[in-house]
């Protein structure tokens, strides 16, 4: 294999190759590590036998800066990168971002709004007829009709705007796999039609009724189709409106598990939007086999040479260099997060001897200074299922695992990261292993073993320790699927206790998110309140960012919370900060140590009746 996949036209020459079976077209920069999707699925088509070659950002405007490979044997492979073009471009007030991570140099500019739509528009000028395959976070989370924050308006699903044939959505290894054996065997992307993890569309009625008169044990899961509500039912602003976008809502989370759930059918215009049910979870061995590909972990040799700004390289490799993923999936399915949307609640996981064998090949970077950034993914301390019921039933469609209320059935242990944390610390040249990408402090409190507790204590924190309590008041909370108030403290006390036990001296820094579904002004001035008790106040806040997929972002749209009906069946209702101005309000409460907030914490309080809460957080 080569040390680097074709990534430019230099390349493509040096090859020797006529043509490649695939041109993966990605908004980010091409870093080879397995953080990065075309870098991973690109190594894994190689590793199957097909030439890939990586187009890293194009000229979107330029249809012929899409022909420098020709056109490709099989396919497309179309992605905005590892982010939403509108988040890496945009940020939660709207305002251009200064800098793309992702980017040479970090220089923003290189990918565009909407990229998948810009991106295959001008496929489809530079080539007639070819193939064209989109997939990534983009794809996933826009699958079907979903609102758009930048717009204000409920879209159609992303595969009919962007005129692609085939979509992916979730991680997608074995899907590609499966859509390049039928592409190779002589199929159309549009003919493909059975594929977990992918959406198709047709325009013809007898497609659909085939689909709900196949035998039982010809469906995906033995389960019928399932009509949600059509995109013109949803699409408007009006109470009807979004009743239905609730509705639809409820149904596709309820079907996000490979196991149990069913085919959705999306009805848009004339034509129709098929999600099949989800690629099956990767077994430890299909995981194992991906990340033991012939990566670099280096970024392109053609981004060591300034880009115009003066900088050189893809700044987002720094956060992921020196980090070990160790597992997939999340079942706390916070509702501001998409994961749940796009990896499922289930757990996949690598071996220890895997990932120590990634991590020994750490050590033997000559930029390797003895300490692994991290190890985990979404949540750090999810090792395994959250019960064993799981591994045959799937994750249950009206239950949540965590939460406010966490289920009877959970099964809670840390003994596997126990022993893979220390099989790490064992390794010569290793000084610290480090968590960074979140542990749920929930999930760890209802361990009655504290073995981990204290070792993550004692190992693996420098000086301080993120946690995400998110926000004070359980009612937001129970909206945010997070654990009561009260966990958080005990939690807090105990972090306390144990480092006092152990001599050490480290802090912890929790976040909070304003403006939140739920969230009203008073919610914010009790958690400035809480702040000001603890002598805790952060230097960021996150603001509500309604981004596709997730939960929230259904509450934010709609003002109403799928999962709780009221007594006279429609759904429950949330308040929703809406406007720039409440936004900064609520943001202004939660850091009212800041002066020039002091103004906008006086209107919050007039507003919301709480003027006498001011001398309580100014004494």
């Amino acid at each position: 294999m080569r040390e680097f996949l074709i990534a430019n036209e230099s390349d493509f020459k040096n090859s020797g190759l006529s043509e490649v079976d695939f041109v993966f077209v990605s908004g980010d920069g091409y870093v080879d590590h397995p953080s990065f999707a075309s870098a991973l699925l690109g190594r894994l088509l190689e590793a199957n036998g097909y030439t890939v070659a990586i187009l890293p950002q194009p000229d979107w405007k330029n249809p012929e800066a899409f022909k420098i490979y020709g056109k490709p044997r099989l396919a497309f492979l179309v992605s905005a990168g590892a982010m939403d073009s509108m988040v890496s471009n945009y940020t939660a007030n709207n305002k251009p971002r200064s800098e793309d991570a992702y980017a040479h140099g970090g220089e923003k500019g290189h990918r565009p709004d909407r990229a998948l739509i810009a991106y295959v528009g001008a496929i489809r000028q530079a080539f007639k007829g070819v193939n064209v395959i989109i997939g990534g976070i983009e794809a996933s989370l826009r699958r079907s009709a979903h609102y758009d924050y930048w717009s204000n308006t409920v879209k159609r699903s992303i595969l009919l705007d962007s005129k692609a044939d085939l979509l992916v959505y979730g991680m997608g290894e074995t899907s590609t796999l499966e859509i390049a054996s039928q592409l190779a065997s002589g199929k159309t992307a549009r003919e493909i039609r059975n594929v977990r993890g992918t959406c198709w569309y047709t325009g013809k009625q007898i497609d659909i009724d085939e689909l709900f008169s196949k035998p039982e044990n010809e469906m995906i899961n033995g389960k019928a189709p399932v009509l949600i509500p059509s995109y013109d039912e949803v699409k408007a602003d009006s109470i009807d409106a979004k009743q239905k976008y609730a509705e639809s809502y409820l149904i596709q989370e309820q079907n996000t598990d490979a196991i149990n759930a069913s085919t959705l059918i999306e009805k848009t215009d004339s034509r129709y939007v098929v999600q099949n049910p989800p690629a099956l979870p990767l077994s430890t061995e299909e995981m194992d086999k991906i990340y033991e590909l012939p990566f670099t972990r280096r970024w392109h040799p053609m981004y060591d040479k300034q880009a115009p700004n003066g900088k050189n390289g893809i700044p987002a490799l720094s956060e992921v260099k020196f980090s070990l993923t160790s597992c997939r999936g999340c079942f706390g399915a916070c509702s501001f997060c998409a994961i749940t949307f796009h990896q499922g609640r289930r757990i996949q996981s690598r071996s220890h001897h895997n990932i120590i064998k990634e991590a020994v090949a750490l050590t033997k970077d000559p930029d390797f200074k003895g300490y692994i950034h991290d190890i985990g993914g979404p949540t750090a301390n999810f090792r395994n299922d959250a019960c064993e019921k799981q591994q045959k039933a799937g994750a249950c469609k009206n239950r949540d695992c965590l939460g406010v209320n966490p289920c009877p059935n959970i099964k809670v242990h840390h003994s596997d990261y126990v022993e893979l944390l220390g099989k790490l610390r064992a390794i010569p040249n290793v000084k610290k292993v480090f968590i960074r990408s979140g542990i749920r402090f929930d999930y760890l409190m209802m361990d009655k073993d504290k073995t981990f507790f204290y070792d993550l204590v004692k190992h693996h924190i420098s000086g301080q320790l993120k946690v995400a309590p998110e926000h004070v008041n359980d009612n937001v909370l129970r909206l945010m699927r997070k654990s009561t108030h009260k966990v958080y403290e005990q939690f807090a006390e105990e972090y306390q206790r144990i480092n006092k036990e152990l001599g050490m001296k480290q802090y912890l820094v929790p976040y909070y998110i304003a403006g939140h579904p739920g969230a009203d002004l008073s919610a914010a001035v009790d958690v400035a309140l809480y702040l000001k008790k603890t002598g805790f106040v952060p230097d960021q806040v996150q603001d509500f960012y309604p981004t596709p997929g997730s939960l929230a972002t259904c509450m934010y749209w709609t003002g109403l919370n799928p999962w709780k009906k009221e007594d006279n069946g429609a759904f429950e209702q949330v308040y929703v900060a809406r406007g720039g101005h409440e936004r900064r309000l609520q943001r202004a409460l939660l850091q009212f140590n800041r002066r020039e907030n002091m103004p906008l914490v006086k209107e919050a309080l007039k507003m919301c009746h709480r003027e006498e809460d001011f001398n309580k957080l100014y004494k």
